[in-house]
């Protein structure tokens, strides 16, 4: 989430403390300000205990990433380069499975391959469809199959 939704969500939870410190009711205040009422009796419970300093954001959840700028920049070089010049054969695709094997070995960090894809989003890099179509592909029969077995199915 943005710093701007974050402030924004820290906004509601604060009008939220104006209307504790009045005594409005939990649903009365879930219904005004279109959340659960779960979340407010959350946030009464937490202003209740630190009052509306405990409603404040905590920054950006999830973990931070491992690598930082330098790393990244490093990073980003070596997927210029290309897959051939750090020993992937002579198949130019980076996958997430080799982009997280070059990432262990240049920096000694293991990502899953969800948090690989993570890496690649913020240096700018998408996934891409293969042009080449398989070998064995058989056209007469994926046209055939999309004509005749494919709306069959759909009835």
């Amino acid at each position: 989430m943005s710093a701007r939704g974050r402030a924004k969500r820290e906004a509601v939870r604060r009008q939220a403390a104006g209307w504790f410190v009045q005594d409005v009711s939990v649903p009365e205040i879930a219904r005004r300000l279109r959340v659960s009422q779960t979340a407010v009796y959350g946030w009464r419970k937490r202003w209740k205990a630190g009052g509306e300093q405990a409603l404040a954001s905590k920054g950006p959840g999830g973990s931070r990433c491992r690598l930082d700028e330098g790393r990244l920049r490093r990073l980003a070089d070596a997927l210029e380069q290309g897959p051939a010049a750090h020993g992937f054969g002579a198949d130019q695709r980076w996958t997430l499975a080799r982009v997280s094997d070059l990432i262990a070995r240049m920096f000694r960090t293991r990502y899953t391959l969800r948090g690989t894809a993570n890496i690649m989003y913020r240096l700018g890099w998408s996934v891409q469809v293969p042009k080449h179509r398989a070998v064995e592909r058989d056209e007469a029969a994926v046209s055939t199959w999309r004509r005749e077995v494919w709306p069959a199915g759909k009835r």
